[in-house]
């Protein structure tokens, strides 16, 4: 429980770090990016090479591979199981420094990848290519997660292979102040997943659903996943959190640089040192932390709360997302006022919602209206804490800017996801190939 509670600090201190994935392509014939590279150009690995050389970050190396890179008390660049290259930002104190960070790392990553005739994909599952197709990183992790995950889900390959998502980090300043975070946050994270909802396709055809990512995660691990209904019951807290992920089974042991497999072992065990592949080890404060970051819930609470229901766009969509939970989350009055469009929901209601969600979008409903209409009451609340918060930038506009493609997309009535299939259906006469021009970095 205090490891969680260390995370409390002053409003005046509040941060916000935006995290999002993307698919590395090859641009000729538009196949993914092996880690080791191909015949003529390089692959993953020179990517953060060219990286590490651009931007003077250090490494991150798992058994001689370099998986990642960090830069001390900022950011973090990292590689997802196929490959999906992934910005951890930096914690910012406004919205205008996420843009210029964002627009920063993608100078960046253009300016290498274009020497490997290699383009990056901004949708929420890959459009393309079959599991088969799809490379794998040379991270131990993932070796285990991987020989895990059909055991307790029909989709978690999926998940981890052929998805992107994008989410912000936010911080609370107390208990309190984390459960009435965390209860807004998920209640409202399916109309997350509805208004950014970018995952269309699979293998080359409609999928029929708007945001296949957040379909893959129905059947991934539901004792790790999901919309975590004992937060909005009396008592929420640390300790009732603590409580659920000591439940949860664990993945691995990390010792020295040893990736143990204990996929499906009990924390509890760890703690009294009777693991059965471990005997006698016993669970230390960096296990609890990789632990938690294991639990895969809508909403994750760490020393942070990381809003995890959204599929990755392009830029505007990007920070739109880390813009529409600042302006929820950061103000007391929309705080309160985002609470009361969701206080009246039942566990079962909440639940129906995140169903209907990957299909339907912002057409989905709850206790009897529309998710749209409730999209536009958030979006003006959201706006007004912002106006509040009264962040300017250089040019003296303030962070409303960034809700703009939002009320755009509320305002038609249709999501990015709409868009690429009418284009499926028209322009682009059954093929999925212009997406990786209309939807690349």
């Amino acid at each position: 429980m205090a490891w969680l509670a260390e995370g409390c600090k002053p409003a005046s201190a509040f941060r916000l770090g935006t995290e999002h994935e993307k698919f590395p392509f090859y641009r000729d014939d538009l196949s993914p990016v092996p880690y080791e590279g191909r015949a003529g150009a390089g692959g993953v690995r020179a990517l953060l090479e060219g990286m590490r050389e651009k931007t003077g970050w250090s490494p991150i190396e798992d058994n001689g591979n370099l998986i990642g890179l960090f830069e001390e008390g900022g950011g973090a660049i990292s590689l997802e199981p196929g490959g999906q290259f992934e910005l951890s930002g930096a914690p910012l104190d406004n919205l205008h420094e996420t843009a210029a960070e964002l627009d920063q790392h993608l100078a960046d990553v253009k300016a290498v990848a274009d020497r490997h005739g290699i383009g990056f994909l901004a949708l929420g599952m890959s459009p393309k290519w079959t599991l088969a197709d799809t490379p794998v990183m040379p991270k131990s992790r993932y070796r285990i997660m991987s020989n895990y995950m059909p055991k307790v889900g029909s989709r978690g390959l999926d998940m981890m292979y052929r998805t992107c998502t994008v989410q912000v980090n936010l911080d609370f300043s107390s208990e309190a102040d984390m459960v009435r975070k965390l209860r807004v946050s998920i209640a409202l994270q399916p109309l997350a997943t509805a208004l950014f909802a970018n995952s269309p396709f699979t293998e080359g055809r409609p999928n029929g659903r708007l945001s296949e990512r957040s379909e893959i995660w129905r059947d991934t691990d539901n004792r790790r996943a999901g919309m975590l209904p004992f937060v909005f019951e009396d008592g929420m807290s640390f300790e009732r959190y603590v409580d659920y992920a000591l439940d949860v089974p664990m993945y691995f042991v990390k010792r020295g640089e040893i990736y143990h497999d204990v996929a499906g072992a009990n924390f509890h065990d760890l703690l009294a040192g009777r693991l059965a592949a471990l005997p006698g080890e016993r669970a230390t404060m960096s296990d609890w932390a990789n632990h938690l970051s294991t639990i895969f819930p809508e909403v994750r609470l760490k020393r942070y709360l990381e809003m995890r229901g959204a599929d990755v766009g392009d830029r505007d969509h990007i920070v739109a997302l880390s813009a529409f939970f600042v302006g929820l989350l950061y103000d007391s009055d929309s705080l309160g006022a985002a609470w009361d469009l969701a206080k009246g929901w039942t566990a079962a209601q909440r639940q129906q919602l995140r169903d209907d969600v990957p299909a339907r979008g912002l057409d989905a409903e709850i206790a009897g209206r529309r998710l749209r209409d409730i999209a536009r009451e958030a979006l003006a609340i959201s706006r007004r804490g912002l106006e509040r918060r009264r962040r300017t930038g250089a040019d003296g506009r303030d962070e409303t800017r960034y809700l703009d493609p939002l009320d755009g997309f509320v305002g038609r009535g249709r999501v990015r996801a709409r868009d690429w299939l009418d284009r499926f259906h028209g322009a682009w006469g059954g093929s999925v190939d212009p997406v990786f021009t209309e939807a690349a970095y």
